[in-house]
């Protein structure tokens, strides 16, 4: 049997995957070499990078500059992302939320106006109910 290319852990990208699958519209793929990913209407939200050792989110080009400013222990753009409307997540730097609200931003670019404006009013109820 032929031996992989890339090796990586599956489980490294559960976390991820799970909160990403909690918004409307999201849904396990596979993507490049086989790695597990989430996608919002057939266009990729984030993935497991082949090397195990980053998830690209995509974001658009004002948060990834954001971000990488922000927090450069959490967040690098690798030289053939660059260009790419992605943010590269370091796997184990991160906490879930932090890690929701980057993944609410990818959300928010890939799915329809009508599910995000229903997502946000049922935010807002639930906050003034609270």
């Amino acid at each position: 049997m032929k031996k992989p290319a890339f090796e990586f852990n599956t489980a490294d990208f559960e976390p991820v995957k799970q909160i990403a699958l909690s918004f409307e519209g999201a849904e396990e793929s596979i993507s490049h070499e086989g790695t597990p990913s989430v996608k919002v209407r057939g266009k990729l939200m984030c993935r497991l990078h082949e090397s195990g050792e980053f998830i690209p989110i995509r974001v658009n080009f004002e948060l990834q500059d954001r971000y990488l400013a922000s927090h450069p222990e959490i967040f690098h753009l690798p030289d053939h992302f660059k260009g790419y409307p992605y943010l590269c997540m370091w796997v184990h730097r991160y906490n879930k939320e932090f890690l929701h609200e980057i993944l609410e931003w990818s959300w928010k670019e890939l799915a329809t106006k009508k599910q995000v404006k229903e997502y946000e009013l049922k935010r807002s109820s639930q906050k003034h109910s609270e």
